[in-house]
């Protein structure tokens, strides 16, 4: 039998739960004072980084049963994308039912976790389709997040950046993807880039919010780490890779970096900021890999959708075959696990 034994979706005994505690609420990051002399400090050795990331998929592993409790775990973590020129809201609606029932039925009684109920983390879309995707994902307990302020460039108005953030929240957004205006980091403008994620958290209201910080095109991995610290001190819920349209996407480098970050800031404040790795994350390995590192990292508390994601479309029909092999012993084409 290749039932997955429930205990076995939260990878060593599910102390995520009190994260998801901490995560909600008033325990949500408030942000501190900059201090921009601490951040020009920042120093980061790539050459450390590299070397220690290229060990995360060459030591560890996991096998059988568990490896599909990992990729369960990995389902819901997804941020289920379309940011698309083609998008329709039939696309959205389509996409929105994925995200409803990410396994198929028979793969689902297969393993054995129908009781887990198993969902993705949340849909992303653009402000446009946010009212249909709300409507399509009602009672789901699903959230839309709105990718907003000129994604993905960043470079429109900021009044008109803002207001796209409050008309996402207006239309039911729970969650906000922000871009950071990348010239503040390339230029060391923290004040600015500090001032520019305080104000796009102020906009979003009860709404979490992510910063991108486009991670690809920031020059220097130094530059990822003070673009995160100065996200984080201006009070965001997520610090995230890349757009997804950028050249160069999430890397096992530049997250190792953001996460040596996160751990610096919750062991100084007491506040958990989330991660979402997004763009070129298409295989069930290299989800794996990300979850390797969350968990060497920082630990069995992110390895939740309160406090991880992956920004994803793609990846999420590779693990479907990835489940099938565990169930069959074959792989099935990829058409068999369509999103839309």
């Amino acid at each position: 039998m290749n039932r997955i034994p429930v205990e076995a979706h939260v990878p060593n005994g599910g102390t995520h739960d009190r994260a998801l505690r901490l995560h909600d609420g008033a325990e949500r990051n408030p942000g501190m004072e900059l201090r921009a002399e601490e951040i020009a400090s920042i120093r980061v050795n790539r050459s450390a980084v590299e070397l220690r990331a290229a060990t995360i998929p060459a030591r560890r592993t996991v096998k059988k049963e568990y490896q599909a409790a990992w990729l369960l775990r990995a389902i819901s973590c997804i941020d289920l994308t379309t940011l698309s020129g083609d998008d329709t809201p039939g696309t959205v609606e389509r996409l929105c039912a994925k995200a409803r029932r990410p396994l198929r039925d028979d793969l689902v009684s297969a393993l054995g976790v129908r009781e887990l109920d198993i969902k993705v983390g949340a849909v992303c879309v653009y402000h446009t389709f946010v009212t249909t995707a709300v409507r399509a994902l009602e009672g789901s307990g699903i959230p839309v997040a709105a990718v907003s302020t000129g994604f993905p460039a960043g470079l429109s108005p900021m009044a008109q950046r803002v207001d796209e953030i409050r008309a996402s929240v207006e239309a039911g957004a729970r969650e906000i993807d922000i871009v950071i205006t990348r010239a503040h980091v390339l230029l060391g403008h923290w004040d600015a880039l500090y001032d520019e994620v305080r104000t796009f958290r102020d906009a979003c209201g009860d709404a979490h919010m992510k910063a991108i910080l486009a991670t690809g095109e920031l020059a220097t991995l130094s530059n990822v780490a003070r673009a995160s610290r100065v996200a984080m001190m201006a009070g965001a819920d997520f610090i995230k890779t890349s757009t997804g349209k950028d050249t160069a996407n999430a890397t096992l480098p530049v997250g190792l970096v953001m996460t040596r970050m996160i751990r610096a800031y919750e062991a100084e404040t007491g506040y958990a900021v989330g991660l979402k790795p997004a763009g070129g994350i298409r295989s069930a390995k290299s989800a794996l890999e990300w979850l390797i590192m969350i968990k060497e990292e920082l630990g069995d508390r992110w390895l939740s959708p309160k406090l991880f994601r992956f920004g994803a479309s793609g990846l999420l029909t590779d693990i479907e075959r990835q489940l099938e092999h565990h169930v069959t012993g074959r792989y099935s084409a990829a058409n068999r696990h369509p999103m839309v």
